[in-house]
């Protein structure tokens, strides 16, 4: 079994309702629905910082499409999605 630490934190008295509605609704308790929640976030935090990352490298390797390549390109793809449509008609 992992171990497990025990955190606190201050939560506003409509999200201790709200929660007490999820859990009783579930059948849980307040303790398993705050470490998944914990969990889930942490997750997507470090997904979301790694993709930073990812973005950060690029542009020191300078791997980057300037904003008016980008626009073309955007420009490009909508007029081939518009004329693809239209000979579906």
């Amino acid at each position: 079994m992992t171990k497990q630490t025990v955190i606190s934190a201050r939560v506003d008295e409509e999200t201790v309702a709200l929660v007490d509605e999820i859990v009783a609704a579930q059948g849980r308790s307040r303790a398993w629905f705050v470490s998944q929640a914990v969990r889930e976030h942490a997750r997507r935090e470090a997904e979301f910082l790694a993709f930073v990352q990812q973005g950060l490298d690029a542009a020191n390797a300078d791997d980057w499409i300037s904003h008016e390549d980008m626009k073309r390109v955007i420009a490009e793809r909508r007029a081939l999605r518009t004329s693809k449509s239209a000979d579906t008609r």
